[in-house]
């Protein structure tokens, strides 16, 4: 299956953003041999910083092909970033809403036109007090299992320097090098089976961030602690 064009908005958003990534930072992209070649596949990636998208989008466009990404519905409705947003072909989220399910099908439809699909499965910026990846929502996984799509994760290292989270401003010097390596597609061939989907992708969830945290683990040069940081605790259940 040939790739999907890409869009002209993608192309104009890219032309700023890529050198702007370049200037900010320094970089180290590992992992090329593990992106398909051809049809559509899922990138799950651990979330570090509001700014950790756009070396990632930058690492997934030069390495693989551009990212649609799977948003949350407010940042549609921001002035600028929204517009960039729409323009690129992202696919928003409205989360805890009946419409969330619907984001899936967006999905779906994306990876069936041969295209790259980005999911944070953490949903939101790590709490985790040292930056590790947290626990993850399903909805990668149940993607995966729906569409039979690879599942590919991609860990991150870096962006938190240049903005910590709750920071408004980059710390714009000295340059920051940025780490990311994609992994070998997750292995979810045994949850196929399941016929209860909603606790396949919930094992596969956890067998995902156990995934990136290792490789994260790599990156930093440090054990990842044996039980991820359940943000869901303070939220209620999921």
């Amino acid at each position: 299956m040939p790739k999907p064009p890409v869009p002209f908005g993608y192309k104009a958003v890219i032309a700023v953003l890529a050198p702007l990534a370049c200037l900010l930072t320094k970089r180290t992209w590992r992992g090329r041999e593990n992106f398909p070649r051809q049809g559509g596949f899922i990138v799950a990636a651990n979330h570090i910083s509001s700014f950790d998208f756009l070396p990632l989008v930058h690492f997934l466009t030069w390495l693989a092909r551009p990212p649609q990404v799977l948003a949350k519905q407010s940042l549609f409705e921001a002035p600028v970033v929204g517009a960039a947003m729409r323009a690129m072909g992202m696919i928003p989220v409205s989360r805890g809403t009946a419409a969330a399910a619907r984001s899936l099908d967006g999905a779906a439809k994306a990876l069936a036109e041969g295209g790259l699909v980005l999911i944070y499965p953490e949903g939101t910026v790590t709490r985790d007090p040292d930056g590790w990846p947290m626990r993850g929502r399903p909805g990668a996984v149940k993607l995966a299992l729906q569409t039979g799509a690879p599942l590919i994760p991609v860990a991150q290292w870096g962006a938190q320097r240049l903005l910590p989270r709750g920071r408004k401003i980059p710390r714009l010097f000295p340059r920051t090098r940025v780490s990311l390596v994609a992994g070998p597609a997750l292995d979810l061939a045994d949850l196929m089976e399941w016929e209860d989907r909603d606790a396949a992708a919930r094992v596969g969830a956890s067998r995902l961030m156990a995934a990136l945290s290792q490789m994260v683990g790599e990156l930093r040069g440090a054990k990842a602690p044996a039980e991820p940081y359940n943000q869901f605790a303070k939220e209620g259940p999921k």
